[in-house]
């Protein structure tokens, strides 16, 4: 199997026209062997979006569908990924209480559900804060996560989460409690101890170690996309790029690549992964 005839998916990316470079990003994925993404919408603040209710977040999804259109004309496959980013809490108490503040976020999670419902996404977002927060906005955000862990049991589909390094155990049981598959809730930026699905930034460390398990995880960049932070996490060639040095070092072979970036893939977001 050679590099340029497996499908090679970056599960968790940033595509910013406004901010970033957009679709030239795109461009240097799929030059570098990318076949599939799934493009994760940006907090609202990214678009100057202030919203005080679910609905605000309209033009942020929108922009995000938007983008994942433009990009597919490149013939690279995109799976949207929709929902609101856990640090909107804090940006959110700023103008408003926490009881309205929970409404904001849960009021996004259902316009992302219908979007999913709709065929326009296929995942939903959510988590909570990776920094210290105070009890009330911790316990408020892991009222936020259930909501979105139930809305993705009714929807049927995948959710990714922002959260704290390490196992997040709780999560685990929570996602049993609504009925959800841990193995569909995907721990962006994960560490290897997690009980979740871990998505990996491609440098970690970790990768071959696992692929010698056959341990079930997939890969992402992160890439934010912003030109105030260029490169940040990794840059969008990130993922075919470290993907197709590992091989070529034997460090994993084309069972690996496979089964990270288009058999789990397959199983956790039920998506076709295929070279066109």
């Amino acid at each position: 199997m050679k590099p340029d005839t497996f499908p090679i998916t970056d599960d968790h990316i940033h595509l910013d026209p406004i901010n970033g470079r957009g679709i030239e990003a795109a461009k240097d994925f799929m030059r570098a062997g990318g076949t599939h993404l799934f493009l994760v919408s940006k907090p609202s603040w990214s678009y100057g979006v202030h919203p005080s209710s679910g609905a605000d977040y309209c033009p942020v999804f929108d922009e995000t569908i938007r983008t994942g259109q433009v990009t597919s004309g490149l013939g690279i496959v995109v799976y949207p990924v929709l929902g609101v980013h856990p640090a909107e809490i804090s940006r959110l108490l700023e103008r408003l209480d926490l009881e309205n503040t929970v409404d904001v976020m849960k009021g996004g999670l259902d316009l992302a559900a219908r979007y999913v419902q709709e065929g326009k996404a296929y995942a939903l977002k959510s988590g909570r804060p990776h920094y210290e927060v105070s009890p009330e906005i911790w316990s408020a955000s892991n009222d936020i996560l259930a909501y979105a862990l139930r809305l993705a049991k009714e929807c049927n589909c995948a959710l990714q989460i922002h959260a704290e390094s390490g196992p997040c155990h709780d999560v685990v049981e929570m996602a049993h409690r609504a009925g959800v598959n841990p193995d569909q809730v995907v721990k962006h930026y994960a560490t290897p101890e997690t009980q979740l699905l871990p998505s990996f930034i491609a440098n970690h460390e970790a990768i071959p170690a696992l692929c010698r398990e056959k341990r079930r995880f997939t890969m992402e960049s992160d890439y934010m996309d912003e030109n105030s932070r260029p490169g940040a996490v990794i840059g969008p060639k990130s993922v075919p790029r470290f993907t197709k040095q590992l091989l070529a070092h034997g460090l994993i072979g084309e069972e690996d690549c496979h089964r990270i970036h288009a058999e789990t893939v397959e199983i956790v977001y039920g998506v076709p992964i295929e070279v066109r």
